[in-house]
């Protein structure tokens, strides 16, 4: 197979890309990967600081989880759920519940974001199932990210994402958003802990305020469960989604948590809601639930959910939804290897002692002068620059922030992609100290570089 040309790597429309400087920027084809390298046509090796778009989780390479997929294709590639099953999916299943306590029932899509939306789906017709249709609206986070479909959208509604898709969505009663500063510097927000304390309860009085007025018309809440992402990295604060779930049981609406991006380890936890202290009605899985070796994911919920779909044919009580590759086996056996390989590599306590070595390294940018913000916790990290209150986007000579980065990390063998003005790592789950420690140097590197330009 030849290597793509100048032109041809035209004819890609990549996603959250301004396609009139992907040329000029990175334009890097990459034709394989190594451990917890990807590979460039040109025989470049670029440490992956963002995991593959967060979810990969052993890097690259032949392992037991790619040996489960090499498997399953030469004995069933896929076989549908409509109207059958096949047992990777049914064996899946029964690993996830034991994962998420309080959980009862799996269903199977292809993404993060038609995980969602069945989801929605699922709390909009069980208020219609049990009587209860005047229950249909949601309510959700501000700085939530759910994905890009069109119900995700509206859940999710990041106006610099989403605003020109605006009349495809539907109205969403939004709670403020717990960002909270967690350095004690003079230009913090928060500065201390008492401070932060005030903060939230004010954060949560405002939050119920909607519950009482709204909660009898939504069906239900929809949060990220332990930190909202791409929202800028705003960790939650202690206790936070505790409360949150209190209020939803309060109220009698239906808590959703997405932890598409934030289960399965990123956070330092196997499943994040039982850290939390919040069993939801209903969760969402993927991006790491398959290491990123195959598109998966799954909403999961209760039996009180599931048993209102139950009925005669004729009552219509019955959920409208599926894909073609719903429960996909090969999918499903590379979710399984993965939990497996989880299990056996004790892969949530090395995440744990990769965090405190993070932990330990941010210390040296006490002294920066841009940083406004430092959100850590787990494999996650943001670092938020801003100079003189003002975000900082544009460097000196114009050229735009997130180009720089990308274009001086790949210069240092490492491939970084910032997220406005804050400044991601998000790297493969199970990387080790030495990879991880090239990653931290390319990123301070670069912020001692941006400096100077700013």
């Amino acid at each position: 197979m030849r290597s793509p040309d100048k032109k041809d790597k035209q004819f890609v429309w990549h996603p959250y890309t301004q396609m009139k400087d992907w040329v000029q920027q990175s334009n890097k084809v990459i034709s394989k990967g190594d451990g917890f390298h990807i590979i460039d046509s040109d025989g470049n090796r670029y440490l992956d600081g963002i995991a593959s778009m967060w979810c990969n989780v052993w890097g690259h390479g032949q392992n037991e989880v790619s040996d489960a997929m090499i498997d399953q294709i030469k004995k069933l590639q896929h076989s549908t759920l409509f109207g059958l099953t096949n047992e990777p999916s049914v064996n899946l299943a029964e690993k996830l519940l034991k994962l998420a306590k309080g959980m009862d029932r799996v269903f199977y899509t292809d993404n993060g974001s038609t995980a969602i939306e069945v989801a929605l789906k699922m709390a909009l017709q069980y208020y219609a199932n049990i009587g209860k249709p005047e229950k249909n609206q949601f309510i959700s986070i501000e700085n939530g990210y759910h994905g890009d479909t069109a119900a995700a959208m509206s859940v999710g509604y990041i106006k610099k994402y989403f605003g020109a898709y605006k009349p495809l969505l539907t109205p969403v009663f939004r709670l403020p958003s717990p960002l909270f500063n967690n350095r004690s510097k003079k230009k913090s927000k928060y500065n201390g802990k008492k401070d932060s304390i005030d903060s939230l309860d004010k954060c949560i009085e405002k939050t119920e305020y909607i519950f009482k007025r709204y909660s009898k018309r939504c069906c239900a809440l929809v949060m990220e469960s332990g930190a909202q992402i791409a929202g800028g990295v705003i960790i939650y604060p202690q206790s936070y989604q505790k409360r949150i779930a209190d209020l939803c049981q309060k109220y009698e609406v239906l808590l959703i948590l997405d932890e598409i991006a934030t289960g399965f380890g990123r956070l330092g936890n196997m499943v994040e809601y039982i850290a939390q202290n919040s069993v939801p009605d209903l969760v969402c899985f993927g991006k790491a639930l398959t290491a990123g070796y195959f598109p998966l994911a799954v909403t999961l919920t209760t039996n009180k959910i599931y048993e209102s779909f139950l009925g005669e044919y004729s009552e219509n009580k019955q959920l409208y939804h599926g894909h073609t590759f719903t429960g996909n086996p090969i999918g499903c056996a590379t979710a399984i290897a993965n939990i497996g390989k989880y299990q056996s590599q004790n892969l949530i306590q090395q995440i744990r002692e990769n965090s405190k070595h993070i932990s330990n390294r941010l210390k040296e940018l006490e002294s920066s002068n841009i940083i406004a913000d430092i959100r850590h916790k787990g494999l996650l990290t943001g670092i938020e620059l801003k100079k003189n209150g003002k975000s900082i986007e544009i460097l000196k000579g114009g050229q735009r922030l997130n180009y720089f980065v990308m274009k001086e990390s790949l210069k240092r063998g490492v491939f970084l992609r910032p997220l406005g003005n804050i400044l991601m790592f998000i790297p493969p789950l199970a990387i080790n100290k030495k990879d991880l420690d090239k990653i931290i140097d390319v990123q301070f590197k670069i912020i001692e570089m941006i400096e100077s330009k700013v």
